[in-house]
């Protein structure tokens, strides 16, 4: 026809106390996890770019989101003060972590940056999310 089927735009995967185990600790992925808040401003303005980048790294890394006031298990364990709070996990291990904005074109760089790093895993990391 006169027009294309959009494609289904890819969102970032929504981590929880529940999931966290099976989809960040345990992810053959580098992941970026972006702690969020609803009533938090600057959190609406990256969201969008966190599904966006979920969309173009699908396969090579996991992009999630974690509504911090909704599951305070991972907030208090990660120690998030502030929203927005931006973490790069790679074998189980915290490599970085900002808070604030961050744009899009630097957090593609970091996330490829990511990719690339080499970290051997850390089997006692992956228990200790969950046995809190």
């Amino acid at each position: 026809m006169f027009w294309k089927k959009k494609k289904e735009k890819k969102h970032a995967a929504h981590i929880s106390d529940h999931n966290f185990q099976e989809l960040v600790a345990h992810s053959d992925l580098p992941v970026l996890v972006d702690f969020w808040s609803g009533g938090c401003g600057p959190c609406k303005v990256i969201g969008p770019i966190i599904d966006e980048l979920a969309g173009e790294f699908e396969g090579r890394a996991l992009i999630a989101k974690v509504n911090a006031a909704e599951n305070p298990r991972l907030s208090s364990y990660f120690k998030v003060k502030s929203v927005p709070t931006l973490m790069f996990i790679k074998n189980g291990q915290l490599i970085e972590r900002f808070s604030g904005l961050v744009p899009k074109p630097n957090l593609a760089e970091m996330i490829e940056d990511l990719i690339a790093l080499d970290v051997a895993p850390r089997p006692e990391a992956q228990g200790q999310a969950e046995e809190e």
